[in-house]
């Protein structure tokens, strides 16, 4: 328990867990570029067959890592309460409800996920590309289907 004269220092670091940028750019040259195409074509069939789509759509968010060992970076806060308790958690963003993210699957996302991912893949495949291509990837859960992740 902290009394109110005292002061509590909390740390909070962000470690995405992902191996160094050279071991992941040495795994992209040798396997992730062509490794990402047959994975995003897999997960794009998948999404669009409707009865597989939840599979479809955990393998798109797994695309950063097939695509360079990236791991997701997950967001942490720190809060201090009157009494001098810190409350540290972690929690995943605010999303569109499902009716919404569902009609959007049904006339947009289907369809724009196949051309964001071919793009997103071609870009990967060349070096000026591959930071716009990482952008890209990053943001697929939410063109398939608003999901913010």
């Amino acid at each position: 328990m902290v009394d109110s004269g005292s002061h509590a220092d909390v740390s909070v670091t962000r470690d995405d867990g992902s191996p160094s940028l050279l071991v992941r750019a040495v795994y992209f040259v040798l396997i992730g570029w062509w490794a990402s195409g047959i994975w995003l074509g897999v997960a794009w069939f998948l999404v669009v067959t409707i009865i597989l789509m939840p599979v479809g759509i955990k393998m798109i968010n797994y695309v950063p890592k097939i695509v360079s060992l990236k791991d997701r970076t997950l967001e942490t806060t720190a809060v201090t309460e009157a009494d001098g308790t810190v409350m540290v958690s972690q929690r995943g963003r605010e999303q569109h409800s499902l009716l919404v993210r569902a009609v959007y699957f049904v006339l947009v996302g289907w369809w724009l996920s196949g051309v964001w991912m071919s793009l997103a893949w071609a870009a990967s495949i060349t070096i000026i590309g591959l930071p716009l291509a990482v952008w890209m990837y990053d943001r697929l859960p939410y063109v398939v289907s608003l999901y913010r992740y």
